[in-house]
């Protein structure tokens, strides 16, 4: 016990000083405007050079230091959560992996090195959602870990794709992939690998799947690192996607799963799944707004979010370990009475993703719809951003009501724990990241501030969105309980809504008959069939008869000589006639 409790406080004592470390140098960096760039050459290829490179500029070092923080407060809060597991060093090691993957992808600015991060979350995170070892653990990490292998793919064709630029520093050729001949299939990969890692539209089952994870795997997943690698490429690829057709194509996309995932939120009963689902949402925000052009804010959201993000799903994981292991929000309620310290918590991340006035949330989720707002975007993506800022209010408060301030569902005999020191202490040091962390980024990210110019109408639109999705969501769940669940009326388009769009069922069941049955038919027509027949086994057969007939010449058999002395006078007999 004594090496497990050193070795959850040993590393997080580690990564916050790696924290704060990262955190003072990217200061430094913002207010000098330096750069180091350091590069080993490895091998030296037709005038390409592969080499390991690191780049340690503010945005690289800032983001690092958010991941240390986060991983620091997480990994303290996994030594009491995970304190009954008896392969809780495992866990550990396996998470300071998973910490020190993102890291190589953070200051990576080479396509070839950057695979050593792009990879090692790929296996990695198959490594923690598999981690309780059943059935559903497997399924989850096996879709999780081939949706991002189709990442991989496209990763490893762009850097055959760059061979062309000279080398694979694309911070040094992302101008001039902006305007070279392959522009649009470049960008298009990078924009493919990034929707496989951040979920995007058609990928997105993965993500809800993977909540088979520890609870503080997930916090640590949702927040800062698998699912923002895919933002933070494109963060770094952005001014090669100007005026392609891979961006247009970015922007629908990121759309309909905002909207997607939204929906789908408010119809989930699962607690996990509903906060992954509002990561989903978030990330449609920042992949959008990336794609119209402001790099800057989808940098700015994708920061502040991890804040309140990570400090969700630890009152999740606090909330789920006082009640027993129970996921089902409908077995909830009444909960702020039992754990005030975490309702309060939970209350301030939830307020935060909404877009409250002046919590972390506020400072970027209302920016990115002003910009956006005031974009030539056409009326679709307008309408998708305006019920996808309802449906997150809707659904939050909608948890809220089933989780904290509903009646007390649990049974007449259930004990609610108490709230442990060691999970409840991390949770200070993100709750004032989610008090004062978006408006510290603001002044840091945006020392002059943005020009918006929009009519009171526009200017109020996110506001009173909010306060009605939230009116919507809080009496609509009310209704239900008291009255009955009339969505049942509705089943086809409640079971549509709730399920992604079938997405889960299209992601494994549909490839599987899709390509799994008939890869089946052609491998029974072709690879044992026909090129089977003429192939290996074909040669073989040939070989070994005509073995065969020369092994009974060499047994010296007299009918043989025979036979063929009476066949060599039929021949001569013919010839003679």
């Amino acid at each position: 016990m004594l090496w497990k409790v050193f070795m959850y406080r040993s590393s997080m004592v580690f990564l916050g000083i790696c924290s704060v470390t990262g955190v003072f140098y990217s200061l430094a960096c913002l207010k000098t405007g330096k750069c180091y760039f350091i590069e080993w050459e490895l091998v030296n290829i037709n005038s390409c050079c592969i080499s390991m490179t690191l780049i340690l500029d503010w945005m690289s070092l800032m983001f690092l230091g958010f991941v240390s923080f986060i991983s620091s407060m997480v990994l303290y809060y996994s030594g009491e959560y995970m304190s009954g597991d008896e392969n809780m060093n495992r866990f550990m090691y396996l998470v300071l992996a998973f910490v020190m993957s993102m890291w190589f992808l953070i200051i990576s600015p080479n396509l070839i090195s950057i695979l050593l991060g792009w990879d090692g979350l790929g296996l990695v995170s198959y490594a923690l959602v598999i981690y309780y070892q059943n059935e559903k653990s497997s399924g989850a990490g096996m879709l999780t870990a081939l949706s991002n292998r189709v990442g991989d793919v496209a990763i490893l064709l762009s850097i055959s794709m760059m061979f062309i630029q000279g080398g694979w520093n694309f911070l040094f050729y992302v101008s001039e992939m902006s305007s070279g001949s392959n522009k649009e299939i470049l960008s298009g990969l990078v924009v493919l690998a990034a929707m496989t890692k951040s979920a995007q539209i058609p990928f997105s089952a993965w993500l809800p799947a993977a909540m088979a994870a520890p609870t503080p795997v997930s916090a640590l997943v949702h927040s800062s690192t698998l699912v923002t690698a895919g933002v933070y490429l494109l963060i770094r690829f952005s001014p090669a996607l100007e005026s392609t057709l891979a961006q247009s194509v970015l922007l629908l996309l990121s759309g309909l799963t905002m909207f997607m995932a939204g929906l789908g939120a408010n119809f989930e009963y699962d607690l996990k799944k509903i906060i992954a689902l509002s990561t989903l949402s978030q990330l449609g925000v920042m992949v959008s707004i990336l794609a119209l052009g402001f790099s800057d804010l989808a940098f700015f959201h994708l920061l502040s979010h991890a804040l309140f993000k990570a400090l969700l799903f630890m009152c999740a994981g606090t909330i789920i370990h006082s009640v027993k292991e129970f996921q089902d929000i409908r077995a909830m309620g009444g909960l702020i009475y039992q754990m005030p310290l975490v309702g309060i918590f939970m209350n301030l991340a939830n307020l935060a993703l909404c877009g409250a006035p002046f919590l972390a949330g506020f400072y970027s989720k209302d920016m990115v719809l002003e910009v956006a707002f005031m974009s030539s975007i056409n009326f679709v993506s307008f309408l998708l951003y305006f019920l996808a800022t309802g449906l997150t209010v809707c659904y939050t408060l909608r948890l809220i009501y089933y989780s904290l301030s509903g009646d007390f569902n649990l049974g007449s005999l259930f004990n609610v724990g108490g709230e442990a020191k060691i999970m409840v202490t991390p949770m200070f040091g993100l709750g004032c990241g989610a008090i004062f962390g978006g408006a510290f980024l603001s002044w840091l990210i945006f020392p002059q501030p943005y020009m918006i110019c929009m009519t009171l109408s526009f200017k109020t639109l996110a506001l009173s969105v909010s306060v009605l999705g939230g009116l919507i969501g809080y009496l609509l769940n009310m209704g239900a309980v008291s009255y009955g669940l009339n969505s049942l009326s509705v089943y086809k388009m409640t079971v549509f809504s709730g399920s992604m769009w079938f997405m889960p069922f299209l992601s494994t069941l549909g490839v599987s008959n899709m390509f799994l049955k008939s890869g089946t038919k052609y491998q029974g027509v072709g690879d044992m069939g026909w090129s089977e027949y003429y192939g290996g086994q074909g040669v073989y057969f040939a070989i070994s008869s005509s073995s065969k007939g020369l092994q009974i010449l060499q047994d010296n058999s007299l009918k043989v000589y025979m036979l063929s002395f009476l066949l060599w006078l039929v021949v001569l007999f013919f010839i003679n006639v």
